[in-house]
């Protein structure tokens, strides 16, 4: 990729076949499909890629367990239909970024008979859905190698669990490389960018866009002959400033995550507690060196602040602890995050719940617009191919076959599972970090270590105790358009997620990087660390966690 400086000089008043403005998942997944098949695109986000829902799901590549339960109990074929399109699309994602994602396990505990019988039929259909995409069958487990796997388990009334297989992936990243993969195949893209109004022609159909640099309030023209919404949670707004007759659709639910320490799990198998007191699943997933636990389904607006507060944490934690033999304590939470789930709403809904997971292409006849709305993570690829179907249509091009199914994604060259041990060799560093730098960043881990030759000390971590090293800040800002603390500390490198603490120690430091790469003055470099600190510190005090330095490992224990 380019300097985001370099970026917006190729896109300032060009014209394009296509322009997405949303630089989530379903708006990276569209640009990379449409350039694919010959089109000349620009990608516009209005903040950072990834910044809003793409980055913050559980992580996870999945049909849907919870969803095939509600199409056969309630005979809805469109979830059905959304079950078995996400099957299909799960192994594809798995393929094209291999070294971000990876196949997991997920135990359903049991504490009688009839959950054992009503799971197992429930994960057959599943398993019989996937057909040749399937990872593995699905399985019983007795009592003794339920509690191997998931030792932390409360022993009392367990009569065993049932296994099933899903994905797990590095979604901020993954989000990442598709954008890095449709400039690498000669598209544009511009982060921090964003789409004030739309300019027309004769007929009135969209032409062009007024773009703002948020970061420094300068504007400029992008003319194009199609133009996408991609913007989630906010399809609505895109699509009332094309056209300000179109009715609202977009329906917006609430997702909640907190992350524990991993001593508390001790596995690499992931927990589904398939119900809870209000008829929400929940999910605790091995994260890196974390235990990642959350859900979703609470209704609330696009203006909702979202952040994960006190009264959440212990909802999660009393529906967590309710299968555990030794209960979590709020002090043990490192850090958690919300975001927006967007649904297309549907006649007779009453609750997000109950909206199915489906996505819906909508082509605005009088502006132009085609928007994508609704849809999940790991149907992104077939949102995009349905999407750019609707745009070649729409130019009137004839619809030519999606590139999509089977291109890896940038990072993937050279794949092999030892490329890590490879990375240690070579650079001289722990076997850790160069996990860590794989599974970040896959073959461009080496572009990335190649800074450190020339500058030593960027091998060094950015904070004590956690595998980032120092270079991946400079390499986020030279190559991946990273420019602010939050672009680098929470999508890019990921330390946000995993330690709030560590990241507001890790602030003064990464900001020094930033203001030697992007020329900020001292006075800005300062302001920019204390906003973020100040961030971090209000995360933690409305989760109604203790604000202090980071926890020790002896306190995790404890």
């Amino acid at each position: 990729m380019l300097r985001r400086e370099e970026a917006q000089a190729r896109i300032s008043g060009k014209e394009f076949d296509v322009c997405v403005i949303g630089g989530g998942a379903t708006g990276a997944g569209c640009a990379l499909d449409a350039q694919l098949r010959g089109l000349k695109t620009v990608l516009l986000e209005g903040a950072d890629f990834a910044s809003g829902t793409s980055s913050t799901s559980t992580k996870l590549i999945h049909g849907g367990v919870r969803y095939l339960e509600q199409a056969v109990k309630e005979l809805d074929v469109a979830e059905y239909k959304v079950v078995r399109r996400a099957l299909q699309e799960r192994i594809r994602m798995l393929n094209n970024g291999a070294y971000l994602s990876r196949p997991m396990e997920f135990i359903v505990p049991c504490f009688d008979w009839l959950t054992v019988g009503y799971m197992g039929i429930g994960l057959k259909m599943y398993d019989w859905l996937a057909g040749e995409a399937k990872i593995f069958r699905s399985r019983y487990l007795n009592k003794e190698v339920t509690l191997q796997h998931l030792p932390m388990l409360k022993q009392e009334h367990l009569v065993g669990s049932m296994v099933y297989a899903d994905g797990q992936f590095d979604d901020g990243r993954y989000n990442l490389a598709l954008v890095k993969t449709m400039v690498e195949a000669g598209g544009d893209a511009l982060n921090h960018a964003r789409v004030l109004s739309f300019a027309r022609d004769a007929q009135g159909k969209l032409c062009g866009v007024e773009v703002e640099n948020n970061l420094i309030g300068e504007r400029f023209p992008v003319r194009a002959k199609a133009f996408v919404n991609a913007t989630g949670p906010w399809a609505d707004t895109i699509r009332q400033k094309a056209n300000p007759e179109a009715r609202p659709r977009m329906r917006v639910s609430k997702g909640i995550h907190i992350l524990l320490s991993l001593d508390l799990h001790r596995s690499q198998s992931a927990l589904l507690i398939p119900k809870t007191d209000d008829g929400r699943v929940l999910f605790a997933v091995p994260w890196f060196d974390r235990l990642l636990v959350g859900t979703t389904e609470t209704e609330v607006s696009i203006h909702d602040e979202m952040a994960i507060n006190r009264e959440e944490i212990a909802y999660l934690l009393r529906h967590l602890n309710h299968f555990l033999e030794t209960p979590v304590k709020p002090e043990q939470v490192m850090s958690g995050f919300a975001g927006m789930r967007p649904l297309v709403s549907a006649s007779g809904a009453t609750a997000t719940s109950k909206l199915a997971r489906d996505h819906e292409v909508e082509l605005d006849t009088k502006s132009g617009l085609v928007s994508i709305m609704g849809g999940k993570w790991t149907t992104y690829r077939a949102m995009a191919e349905d999407t750019i179907n609707e745009v070649q249509r729409y130019l009137g091009t004839g619809v030519t076959p999606a590139k999509t199914i089977d291109h890896k994604l940038a990072g993937s060259e050279g794949y092999a599972p030892d490329y890590a041990r490879q990375l240690e060799t070579t650079f001289r560093i722990s076997g850790e970090t160069a996990q860590h730098l794989y599974l970040k960043f896959g073959a461009r881990a080496k572009n990335l270590l190649e800074l450190t030759r020339k500058e030593p000390e960027l091998r060094e971590p950015i904070v004590a105790g956690f595998s980032p090293i120092r270079a991946e800040i400079v390499y986020a800002v030279r190559e991946e358009m990273a420019m602010t603390l939050e672009d680098v500390l929470s999508r890019r490198i990921g330390l946000q997620l995993l330690d709030w603490r560590a990241a507001r120690e890790a602030a003064s430091l990464a900001g020094s990087f930033l203001a030697r790469e992007l020329g900020w003055n001292p006075e800005f470099e300062q302001n920019a660390v204390k906003a973020y600190r100040e961030k971090i510190t209000g995360m933690l005090q409305t989760a109604g966690l203790p604000d202090a330095e980071r926890a020790t490992p002896a306190d995790l224990r404890n």
